[in-house]
């Protein structure tokens, strides 16, 4: 790292800063897109390909068990290349997937092309998350609202441009393809920045283990995240096809669940930041899992597609703040290695994953959609239990008015 201070920008923020900000933005808003690109061209390739329901349910967990192999792969290019040369990596084996799921000729060439993308979107997400725990310590205060504001974003634009393609009548695969060219787009765009080293050789404390201990600190944190992604798979993976299939959408309507709900998220999370520095971290959350629980329970009980449409807006503006605040809180463990922390919470978001793809799937194939949105109403509520273990960022030159509640355990991990 160079010895010379970076030059500044604006108000006093190092140049680097905003260009390593900048470029995990658009890494964030890339796996957002990847995501919803997969998720909400579901019923397109069942029908194209002619898919049983629980094959379909088959590769929804498939996809989530690779995304568990490939945050490890992520950890492991992360110590080799660098958290910047991780995520580009990935995003270009998220394009190849994204191609090759919408070309397939069949169930076994589609099949292969989603345990890509599963490998590819579990080392992009290690690769952003440990880039923005960095960049939020560098900067000393809550920033992870805004990457994951990207995310929605790019998962809402995402959404929408299937949902164009379905509207002019597009194969899937050409819908797809303009999908990866976009991701390839901002893979390109990518550039590598420097950033203030982190108090003691983050190379050395990350080599080290961790230790039993690391578990019992993660818990309350991978439960939390657990349950996060049980809605989100639930509405991200089952959401077009409960329109289509239980509220007799069509194909051009079945993706609007999703891009609401996208959309919800980006208002959530863009104000996540202030919330937090105005209210503390304890309360957002609090007020997130009620406000997830209510709108969960309302698109269980929906009557139509518009009521279903408005209900998962409401369940992304309430479900949004909660991963990013989760796994910022994790990082602040052990700062010097957060990526091998993430690493092994990403476990309990795939578990999550998992869980809402395969249950949500199972009752979608029996005919009870419904209960797949109103058990994780009742799961959100437990989460109210969880909202003391999360902790604020907090600036050297001002801890002094961070309230002690809000700091993180300065206990070793193990």
């Amino acid at each position: 790292m160079p010895s010379h201070a970076p030059l500044r920008a604006g108000a006093g923020v190092p140049v680097s800063k905003i260009g390593a900000r900048r470029v995990a933005t658009i890494a964030f808003a890339a796996q957002g897109a990847c995501v919803a690109a997969v998720y909400t061209t579901v019923p397109a390739i069942t029908e194209h390909l002619k898919l049983a329901p629980l094959l379909t349910t088959a590769l929804t967990v498939g996809v989530a068990l690779a995304a568990g192999g490939g945050s490890f792969l992520g950890l492991a290019a992360i110590r080799r290349a660098g958290p910047v040369a991780a995520m580009r990596g990935a995003m270009l084996a998220a394009v190849a997937a994204l191609v090759l799921i919408g070309w397939a000729p069949g169930r076994t060439s589609v099949t292969c092309a989603y345990l890509l993308f599963g490998l590819a979107v579990g080392a992009l997400d290690v690769g952003v998350n440990t880039r923005a725990a960095e960049i939020e310590r560098a900067y000393g205060h809550s920033v992870f609202g805004s990457f994951y504001t990207a995310w929605s974003m790019g998962g809402v634009v995402a959404a929408l441009l299937t949902a164009g393609a379905a509207r002019l009548e597009w194969p899937v695969a050409d819908g797809l393809t303009l999908q990866a060219g976009s991701v390839l787009l901002l893979a390109v765009c990518m550039r590598t920045h420097d950033l203030p080293a982190p108090e003691g050789s983050q190379a050395a404390v990350a080599q080290t283990p961790l230790g039993h201990r690391v578990w019992v600190r993660l818990i309350p944190f991978g439960l939390v995240l657990l349950v996060v992604y049980v809605i989100e798979s639930s509405v991200s993976a089952w959401s077009a096809v409960y329109l289509r299939q239980t509220l007799a959408a069509s194909l051009t309507v079945a993706p609007l669940a999703y891009a609401a709900y996208q959309a919800g998220t980006v208002i959530g999370r863009a104000g996540t930041d202030r919330l937090v520095q105005k209210l503390g971290t304890g309360t957002v959350v609090r007020t997130a899992a009620l406000l997830a629980a209510g709108a969960l329970a309302a698109l269980a009980a929906a009557p139509g597609w518009p009521f279903a449409v408005l209900a998962a807006g409401a369940v992304g503006l309430g479900a949004s703040v909660l991963a990013p605040l989760c796994l910022a809180s994790a990082a602040r463990l052990r700062p010097t290695a957060s990526e091998a922390v993430l690493a092994r919470l990403n476990l309990f978001n795939y578990v999550g994953v998992v869980t809402g793809g395969a249950v949500g799937g199972l009752l979608g194939s029996t005919g009870h959609f419904r209960l797949a949105y109103a058990l994780p109403a009742a799961l959100a509520v437990l989460l109210l239990a969880a909202a003391r273990h999360f902790t604020q960022p907090s600036s050297p030159t001002r801890t002094e008015r961070i309230p002690p509640v809000e700091r993180a355990d300065p206990r070793p991990l193990g």
